[in-house]
């Protein structure tokens, strides 16, 4: 019986859990249907599901600490509907210049010192001028050197920029597609959906994981939902990092007033993700500070396995970490060590 044909039973109503999904299947053929089907099972058939393609390739109460520094806040030309740091929109948030190697990596120690694994840097750029790559470049070889993972996302690359930082080590670079190819001319007219994938194939062809997700509550519907999990799960490989968002509204953009997601809707959104994307590592990022404890937690059990911790997310709130701590020792949670994603990619310096 195809996987196709379980999914199908399933959706009939099926109480045997005929939806099971091979957890040794890594596909890049699912359809929105399949996805649809899997969406709509009974929430504790597809927790469940959820479970066993997470056990196979993680250890179960294993999560990745990331922290996330704006290493080059505001006046980003772009129009992206849900980004204060838009120069288009007036939400008093001040432009900055990109900050000095040394302050960068002060605050990489202090992170590293809180526990986080990966140190996830931002620059609020349509892209990179040339000549800020040494410093970039200096900053992912010093953050290497304190033995985590770096992650960088400064917009789109060129093919010489990607060259750089696979030079100087970089593991990850994150470029969210945001949503579904339909949905996206709605929230981003600056840049295409196109131009988000072309990046993303300049980062793998270079050997650098791809970090890439996207945002829930937009406006979007469920179909544009799954359609963005769709479009990510069909690349050619799928990104070994998938951060799903809940949209934080921010005051004076476009999607200032946008209605919260409804909690079992993003938890269902999350197992979907980790369903299709079996080693992928599934990052609960922003948003998180909308939710409760047992919000996140539900999260965790439908195969979550990365948050951001630290009081902030570019110019978004995070829970304290106090609060992050407290509740992952309720429920039994450690922090992941660097380089355990199955499908990671051991970028080195000297390619």
């Amino acid at each position: 019986m195809t996987i196709q044909t379980r999914i199908e039973e399933a959706a009939q109503g099926d109480k045997g859990f005929a939806a099971r999904t091979n957890p040794d299947e890594v596909r890049h053929d699912w359809t929105r249907e399949e996805l649809q089907a899997l969406y709509d099972l009974p929430f504790n058939d597809l927790i469940f599901e959820a479970q066993i393609v997470h056990r196979r390739w993680f250890k179960s109460n294993e999560v990745q600490m990331s922290t996330l520094l704006s290493i080059k806040t505001g006046g980003c030309p772009e129009d992206c509907g849900y980004c204060a740091q838009s120069a288009k929109f007036d939400t008093g948030l001040k432009a900055s210049k990109l900050m000095e190697v040394e302050k960068v990596l002060a605050e990489a120690r202090r992170a590293k010192e809180a526990g986080a694994t990966r140190y996830c840097m931002g620059a609020a750029w349509r892209e990179p001028k040339d000549r800020d790559m040494d410093m970039i470049c200096a900053m992912v070889s010093g953050i290497k050197d304190m033995g985590m993972e770096t992650c960088m996302t400064l917009g789109m690359l060129s093919g010489q920029q990607v060259h750089r930082l696979a030079q100087s080590g970089l593991d990850y670079y994150n470029h969210n597609i945001d949503t579904s190819e339909e949905y996206y001319p709605k929230v981003i007219s600056t840049r295409t959906f196109q131009d988000r994938l072309d990046t993303l194939e300049r980062v793998r062809n270079a050997g650098i994981n791809v970090c890439s997700g996207g945002i829930v509550g937009m406006g979007e519907s469920q179909s544009d939902r799954l359609g963005m999990l769709m479009a990510l799960a069909n690349l050619p490989e799928h990104p070994q990092s998938v951060p799903i968002n809940m949209l934080m509204p921010m005051e004076g953009t476009p999607l200032g007033l946008s209605e919260k997601v409804d909690p079992l809707d993003f938890v269902r959104m999350i197992a979907v993700a980790r369903i299709i994307m079996p080693q992928s590592v599934v990052r609960l990022a922003a948003g998180r500070e909308l939710m409760s404890d047992e919000q996140q937690a539900l999260c965790f059990m439908a195969g979550a396995n990365s948050i951001f911790v630290g009081d902030k997310l570019l110019t978004a709130k995070n829970p304290e970490a106090d609060k992050d701590r407290v509740l992952l020792d309720k429920l039994g949670i450690v922090s992941m060590p660097a380089h355990s994603c199955p499908s990671e990619k051991k970028v080195s310096a000297d390619r």
